[in-house]
This record gives structure tokens, sequence and C-alpha cells, in this order.
């Protein structure tokens, strides 16, 4: 099979963490965290990529055009009280609901954030909770089985996030058929959930029916899938014949029903671990061990898989280039800071600008996933975060401006065309500093619709110093 082309990256390698492990630190480039990307549903929206001169000297033709709309800030979600950091993972917004995970429960707001609507009590801690969400609202999550320092991340649900609904739990069973299977990450996509990690897998259908579980190999092992659309994407990993603690990973896409392989690519072997970013087209970040501090990625691959074997059709090199999407190290989904555009097959990353190029600040680079060159730049957000969100259907990027000392963040519209940027929407100056906590301190994800901005954050911890002013848990920003 062809092997991707990776360019030969100076050796800086950092101890790798074990397979299944937590999501990584944020990332040690910038004192922030990625902001979470979401796309409310599938991840249908876009990745882009710009192309420029490298420098920042293009005047204002890329610059922002207005202050925007006065945001207020509509509803606050207040921190959990916790002995310890605990996992909250899980933002969604349908047409009716904001939706949060929290302390061993999962909770619906009114779409302002204001009021609570209903909660899901679960019982356990939430370990993982997919990104996507079909059109009728449905989603999964993976909890622990009980509440106590012993308990494991074993029980899958579907969750119904329009009615506030726990439609089912289940637990997996390994090759043996003994239940209770530990699993890292659940996702959703093609009428099917499935779960995976090191300790196995498996899939039901979304009436609960048991589906398949991968086949057992003593070699081989499914770390993760990835849903989304109408697939689901394996990666599969298979100790290498010459040393039993090294994988080589294989991409699968693979029928939803049944796993049945309807095509693979195998990555080269120097890559030790694989993120899918986009199921539909087939965009993967792969490390081969030497990525800078928090991205988790080396480089981007984009695989045509509508044939029997995969082939690769173009690789963005993110170590050379300094982009900086946040990608978490063990796990198959859970890539963010980055935003995809399908209909012109763009790919969006921020990256730093340095003192020397006019800095320090970020700014947004459009890249096109079926040649992996620059479409286009957006100019320097000076001292401040700039990062992608989402895309809107014509195209165009939605970007989170970050807060700064003097200055609360923000909503930019950032054309696909000229990269200008326009204001959609400016924070109140009262939570700026919670704000910031949010950015500094938190793992948050953001997604923006019906003109508000939702930030929740995937992690409660306790208060610390410099922790902002009293960081809140979600937070929705509109007019």
């Amino acid at each position: 099979m062809s092997q991707p082309s990776l360019p030969p990256h100076h050796p800086s390698h950092q101890p790798p963490q074990s397979r299944g492990a937590q999501r990584p630190p944020s990332r040690g480039r910038r004192a922030r965290p990625a902001l979470k990307l979401i796309v409310g549903g599938a991840l249908a929206v876009a990745l882009v990529t710009g192309c420029g001169s490298g420098d920042d000297d293009d005047g204002g033709k890329n610059g922002g055009s207005s202050q925007g709309a006065q945001a207020k800030t509509l509803g606050k979600v207040a921190m959990p009280k916790v002995g310890k950091e605990t996992n909250t993972m899980g933002t969604w917004v349908t047409d009716t609901t904001f939706v949060k995970g929290d302390v061993n429960k999962i909770v619906g707001y009114s779409l302002d954030g204001a009021k609570s609507r209903w909660e899901i009590p679960l019982g356990g801690q939430l370990c993982w909770a997919a990104p996507h969400m079909t059109k009728e609202g449905l989603t999964a999550v993976l909890f622990r089985d009980g509440a106590g320092e012993d308990a494991l991340c074993t029980r899958v649900g579907l969750v119904d996030l329009k009615k506030g609904k726990l439609v089912w739990q289940k637990e997996g069973s390994d090759s043996e058929g003994n239940a209770g299977v530990q699993f890292d990450e659940v996702t959703i996509g093609g009428g099917t959930v499935a779960a995976g990690g090191t300790g196995g897998g498996g899939a039901w259908s979304l009436d609960g029916k048991p589906l398949w579980k991968p086949a057992y190999l003593a070699d081989c092992d499914d770390d993760g899938y990835a849903g989304g659309d109408d697939k689901i994407v394996a990666i599969r990993g298979c100790d290498s014949s010459e040393d039993s603690s090294e994988q080589r990973l294989e991409v699968q896409t693979v029928d939803p029903r049944t796993r049945d392989v309807l095509s693979s690519y195998k990555l080269d072997e120097k890559v030790e671990y694989a993120h899918v970013i986009s199921t539909a087209p087939l965009v993967v970040a792969v490390d081969t061990g030497d990525s800078d501090a928090g991205t988790g990625t080396t480089d981007i691959l984009t695989i045509d898989d509508s044939g029997k074997q995969g082939k690769l059709l173009s690789t963005i090199d993110v170590l050379a280039k300094g982009y900086q999407p946040n990608c978490p190290a063990t796990s198959v989904e859970g890539c963010t800071e980055l935003a995809l555009d399908k209909a012109s097959s763009t790919l969006y990353l921020s990256s730093e600008v340095d003192v020397d190029h006019g800095g320090p600040g970020e700014r947004i680079t459009g890249l096109d996933l079926k040649t992996g060159k620059e479409t286009g730049k957006t100019k320097m957000a000076e001292s401040r975060s700039l990062i992608p969100i989402q895309t809107d259907d014509d195209g165009a990027l939605i970007a989170y401006l970050g807060s700064m000392y003097s200055e609360a963040g923000g909503v930019v519209r950032v054309d696909p065309k000229t990269f200008g940027m326009e204001t959609l929407q400016t924070h109140p100056d009262d939570m700026k500093d919670a704000e910031s906590g949010m950015d500094v301190y938190g793992d948050c994800t953001m997604i923006y619709t019906g003109k508000r901005l939702y930030i929740g954050d995937n992690r409660a911890s306790r208060p610390a110093s410099g922790d902002g002013a009293g960081r809140p848990l979600a937070v929705v920003f509109g007019a």
C-alpha cells in the first residue's frame, strides 16, 4: 500500500502516553489549553487553509471591520464544587436546548443557558462524550459504573438530547463473554454507537441491539472509532513483527452495521498515534512521536477511501508550519482548534506569530485538503488567541477572538476568499476575567449558533489562585 510521505522532523521525543489515557495537559507553547471545536450534529463544517506571503504587512485587507454587536452574558453555569478534577465532557446545542455534561450527570438548559430544564443522573463520572449528534438529537456517552474511586469506564449510553432521556445503557463483553469491558471513548455514526479502546470494542444499533465486536487477534486491537455522517472509521493497531512493543496503525473505513472493512490504508511505521479529524472527507492527524507539546500532531493526511485500498491525497506538515491543532495524545477522536469546510475541502488551523513577524499573536490559515497548499491567512490577532470554531453554510469561517487584559473576547467571521475579519459580537467587559480563566485554565468546547456563543468546560476543578473571577462550568454570550 502507498505510504504517507512524512517529512524528516527533528527528533524531540516526549515519553509516549499509554493508550487509553485521559486527554493530555494543555499545550506548553502558549498559556492556554485548546478551546474545542464541536459541530452541533455531524462534523460537517470545515477545516480551512490560507495562502499568503508569510509576512504581516498586508495592511488592512485582512483586518477586522467593526466592534460588532455588544453581547450580553445570557446564562452562566456555576462550577461544581469538587474535591479534585472531574470530567464533565459534553457540550451540545439542539434547536430547543443547551446541554452540558456535569459531575455524574447531564443537564439540559434553556437556549440562553439561564434556566435548567432537565437532568439525567448517570451514577458515575463521564469518561467520554461523542462530539456528533444525529438529526434526531441522539448522541453517545461513556461513563463509569459507579461513583467510587474504583469505578471503571464500562457503561455506554445513548442519550436523547431533545427529550432529556438516557435511552439505554449497555456494557460490552470480551472474547470469552465476560461483561464489563473498559472502553476509552465512544462515537456515533451511520446509525451505530461504537465504543473502543485497549480493553476492547463493541457496537450497538440505535435501538440497543448488539451489532459486532472486533475480531480477536492476538497481536491486533481496535484503538478506537470515529463517527459522524453515515460512517464509522476504525484505527486498528497491530504489533510489529520485530518488536511487540511497537504498533503499526491502519485506518479502516468499516460498515457501521457489520464492521466489514470497506477501505483500508496502512500508515507509515513511524506513526505512533492517529486521530480522525473527519470521516467524510477522511482526514487523519498523525503523530510520529515528535509533535510540539499539546498538539498531538506532526502531520495531517487526507485519504481517498473510495476504493478497497485507500490512497493518500495530500500531507500537511503541521510541525514545520507551526500550526496548532489540539489532538488528545491517545484518543481517536477529539481534535480541536480547527474547522473543516467540506464544500471547498478547506481546513482552517491557527498558529502563533512570533515577535520577528510582528507578534506575539495568532492568526488562522486555510489549507486545501486535496493539495495541502495554503489558500489564505488572516491578519494577526495581536496579543490574543484566534481559534477556528466552525464554518457557515456559505463557507465563511467562524472564529473565537480571545480576551486580553484590557478587552473582552468575541466572535469574528472570516471571509473564505479574502480572509478579512468581521466582528460579529463583542463580549461584556465584566466577564473578561472569567472568560480568560476558561481560556487559560479550562479545557473548553465552543459552539456558535443562533447568534450565541456557547462555551462549556470539559473539566470541573477546584478554584485556584489566578483562576479568573470565578471560572464557570459554562457560559452563553449573545445579543
